[in-house]
C-alpha cells in the first residue's frame, strides 16, 4: 500500500485499562481494571500548532494522533493530541460568561462546575512546574500563569487549573492542565479546527500519566491503515510475543538540552540491511551538555538523527539503493526542514525489495522496512513520477540536539512503556490483527 497522505483522516481505536477510583488520589494501580475503547484518529496539525520546547523540533506538517474524551461537569467534549513527549495537558479555553454554547473546538470553563483555577502559591505551581522550559508565573489574579512557546516564535498563555477529566464511563477529578486563553488564528488552519488541545504523556509529575499514576502503557499502529489500540494499564496478551527490553535512561542533574520527562533510551548504533554502520559509540552518548539524547516521541511523526550519525546512514542508504531508486535531482528540495533525501517513484512503488533500516538499543533492535521507509510527499510530482522521501531525517537542519524515534518507525511494533521497571518493551507484531484482537476481547 503507498505511504499515507498528509491530508488523510484515519481512523484508530484506543484500549484503555482504566482502574477505580481512577485519579490524582490513588497510591497504586488496582488489578481489578475494567477495559474501555475510545476512538482515536490521525489528523493533520499545521505548523506553530504544537507547543515546542526549544530542544523539540519545528515542522511544516505533522500527522498527530487524537483521542476524544470529555472536560468538565456537565461534560464537554473535546478532542486531544496524544504526545508523549509533552508534559503539560491543555485546552484552548474560552472564558465568556455568557450562557451560549461555545462551539467546538474550545472548552468553557464558565460552564463547569468543577473546573477550579490553580493559585500561584499552591505547591503544584511553585514545584511541580520545574521542568517548563518557561517557568510559571503569577498573573494580576494570583492564579498560576503558564507560558508555551511555540515553533514559529508564537506563544500560547493561561491558567493551570483541575478539572475532571472523562474516559468512556470514567471519570478522573482533579487533573491539572493548561487552560489556554491565547490567539490561534494566525497559525492554524482547516485541518485544525476540531482539535481542541494536547494530552501531555512524558515523565512530567503534571503529565496525565504520571497524575493518573499509571505503572504501564503500550500501544500498536497499523503502518496498513493506522488501526491500532493504546492501552493504559498492565497488559498481558501473550500472543503479541515475547518483548525485548531496553533500560530507560535516567539523569538528575539538569542539562541544558536533556530533557529529564522523556522517554530516553540507549542508542548504539544503526544497521542497513545486516551491515553496522561503522560509527563511534562516542555519536550516540550525551555529552556534558545533555546533547545526544535518544528519545521515543508518539508526538513526533518521522524520526530523526544528528549530523554526522544522518550523513553515513544516508550515504549507506543510497550505495544499497543504487540502481534501484533514482534520487529526486534537485538539491533545492528539502521535505519539512531535514529530509533531504528524495526520490522519483513512478507508479504506486513497490518497496518490498528495499534494504532494512534497523536501530540498535541496549538490548533491543527497532528493524524499520518496506513502506515505512520512504514517504510521498503530498501533491508533488515531476513530470510522471511521484516524489517520496526517506523517512530519516537530519536533526542538525532543525537546531536539534537529539535522536528522536516518531510514530511512523514504531509502527507495526508493540511498544510498552514500563513505569515501575523503568523500561521501554518492544516486538514486532502486525498491528491491524492486534486491534482486531483486543477490540474482540470485549
Amino acid at each position: 500500500m503507498r505511504p499515507q497522505s498528509t491530508n488523510t483522516h484515519l481512523k484508530l481505536f484506543i484500549i484503555l485499562i482504566l482502574q477505580t477510583p481512577f485519579g490524582i488520589t490513588t497510591t497504586h494501580y488496582n488489578s481489578k481494571a475494567k477495559t474501555l475503547t475510545l476512538p482515536l484518529k490521525s489528523q493533520v496539525i499545521s505548523n506553530g500548532y504544537l507547543p515546542r520546547p526549544p530542544n523539540k523540533l519545528r515542522f511544516h506538517h505533522n500527522v498527530s494522533l487524537t483521542v476524544s474524551i470529555t472536560v468538565g461537569t456537565p461534560p464537554q467534549n473535546v478532542s486531544m493530541v496524544i504526545d508523549t513527549g509533552s508534559e503539560l495537558s491543555w485546552l484552548h479555553c474560552n472564558n465568556t460568561t455568557t450562557n451560549q454554547v461555545t462551539p467546538h473546538p474550545f472548552f468553557s470553563p464558565t460552564r463547569s462546575s468543577s473546573y477550579s483555577p490553580i493559585p500561584c502559591s499552591s505547591p503544584t505551581c511553585t514545584t511541580r512546574t520545574r521542568d517548563f522550559p518557561i517557568p510559571a508565573s503569577c498573573d494580576s489574579n494570583n492564579l498560576c500563569h503558564a507560558t508555551l512557546s511555540y515553533a514559529d516564535a508564537s506563544s500560547s498563555e493561561g491558567n493551570l487549573a483541575s478539572e475532571t477529566f472523562g474516559f468512556g464511563s470514567s471519570n478522573s477529578p482533579n487533573i491539572v492542565f493548561g487552560c489556554m486563553n491565547s490567539s490561534f488564528s494566525s497559525t492554524t488552519s482547516d485541518s485544525d479546527s476540531n482539535t481542541t488541545g494536547l494530552l501531555g504523556m512524558n515523565l512530567g509529575s503534571l503529565s496525565l500519566v504520571s497524575q493518573l499514576k499509571i505503572p504501564k502503557f503500550s500501544y500498536c499502529i497499523s503502518g496498513s491503515d493506522f488501526s491500532g489500540v493504546l492501552l493504559l494499564g498492565a497488559s498481558n496478551f501473550s500472543w503479541v510475543g515475547s518483548l525485548n527490553y531496553t533500560p530507560l535512561v535516567q539523569i538528575s542533574t539538569p542539562l541544558p538540552y536533556f530533557d529529564r520527562s522523556a522517554y530516553t533510551v540507549r542508542l548504539k548504533g544503526i544497521k542497513v540491511s545486516d551491515k553496522l554502520l561503522n560509527l563511534s559509540d562516542t555519536f550516540f552518548v550525551p555529552d556534558h551538555t545533555g546533547a545526544g539524547q535518544t528519545m521515543f516521541d508518539l508526538g513526533t511523526q518521522f524520526t530523526f538523527l544528528l549530523g554526522p550519525v544522518y550523513n553515513v546512514l544516508k550515504g549507506e542508504f543510497i550505495n544499497q539503493t543504487n540502481g534501484t531508486l533514482r534520487v529526486l535531482d534537485d538539491p533545492n528540495f528539502v521535505f519539512q526542514i531535514a529530509m533531504d533525501l528524495c526520490y522519483q517513484i513512478n507508479g504506486s512503488g513497490n518497496f518490498s525489495g528495499l534494504p532494512s533500516v534497523s536501530l540498535v538499543f541496549d538490548g533491543v533492535e527497532m528493524r524499520v522496512s518496506g513502506e515505512q521507509l520512504l514517504y510521498q510527499v503530498p501533491g508533488l510530482v515531476r513530470g510522471n513520477d511521484s516524489v517520496y522521501c526517506f523517512t530519516f531525517g537530519n536533526s542538525d537542519l532543525l537546531g536539534v540536539e537529539s535522536f528522536i524515534i516518531g510514530h511512523h518507525q514504531q509502527q507495526n511494533m508493540w511498544m510498552e512503556f514500563d513505569l515501575v521497571e523503568s523500561r521501554v518493551g518492544l516486538a514486532h507484531a502486525q498491528c491491524d490483527l492486534v486491534g482486531q484482537r483486543v477490540l474482540g476481547l470485549g
